[in-house]
């Protein structure tokens, strides 16, 4: 079984970010794997660990710096790994979804391609969808239940309000991640020295025919006013139903 996880790398949620350009931000941040990927990677160490005969191949888009992650992610357990290799720092979802589906049909076939039901950064949430209009296959996201039984995958995927659905899809198929999943685990220390020495293929992504003109193109970007700290309230119930109308109205001018 041939199993594909994609992946992004993105900044950690705690990073300091720093707007320098009308697209773009100072890129001298702490990256990490997108913390919904993760629960996809793990998923198909397990699928492996299960039978033993299973391929895990990692893909991400990204910039050079990425295959940082790709070495988390074979420190997972990925067998090996490939970067398509872009400058851009927020490539649309279009345009990653067209160079994960290239790759995928030159590497092979897939049994099953795991995914985060987002990233982090962008939040496009459009990555899975695209990528399973690419390869024309069945596509799940949000998902926080899965098992395989022979070409039939059983998957429960939250739907909002606590509620989960319970859905059959037949592979091979794409499973968008997210948490509830299953929980990644640390990778040990000879786990990460052994991923230090495995294969990462990088691809440029002008070699692939894609032109980066396509999707969107983010125009500007800029960073969030700064807010005030919180203000407690205190008094009669009137007191403070009087004060937070005083201050939506003069303070915020909401009303």
């Amino acid at each position: 079984m041939r199993i594909y996880v994609c992946i992004k790398q993105v900044p950690d949620t705690e990073a300091v970010i720093t707007v320098t350009n009308d697209t773009g931000y100072d890129n001298e941040v702490k990256y990490v794997v997108n913390p919904h990927d993760e629960f996809g990677v793990e998923e198909a160490v397990k699928l492996g660990e299960k039978t033993g005969e299973n391929e895990i191949i990692a893909l991400c888009v990204g910039t050079e710096r990425a295959a940082n992650a790709l070495r988390s992610v074979m420190a997972m357990g990925a067998h090996r790994s490939i970067l398509v290799k872009t400058d851009e720092q927020f490539p649309s979802s279009d345009l990653i979804a067209k160079a994960l589906a290239k790759v995928i049909t030159e590497e092979g076939p897939a049994d099953l391609i795991f995914t985060g039901k987002q990233s982090v950064d962008s939040e496009g949430m459009q990555t899975p969808y695209r990528l399973a209009a690419e390869l024309d296959l069945p596509v799940v996201s949000s998902v926080v239940g899965f098992s395989l039984d022979g070409s039939t995958a059983t998957v429960q995927r939250e739907i909002g309000g606590g509620i989960r659905e319970t859905l059959s899809v037949n592979t091979p198929c794409i499973i968008g991640a997210t948490r509830g999943l299953n929980e990644p685990k640390y990778p040990k220390l000879p786990a990460i020295l052994k991923a230090k020495k495995k294969e990462i293929k990088i691809i440029d992504i002008s070699t692939l025919d894609i032109s980066e003109d396509e999707g969107f193109r983010l125009k500007h970007l800029e960073a969030t006013e700064e807010r005030g700290n919180a203000r407690i309230i205190e008094g009669t119930t009137e007191e403070i139903v009087d004060s937070l109308v005083k201050i939506l109205r003069d303070t915020e001018g909401v009303i």
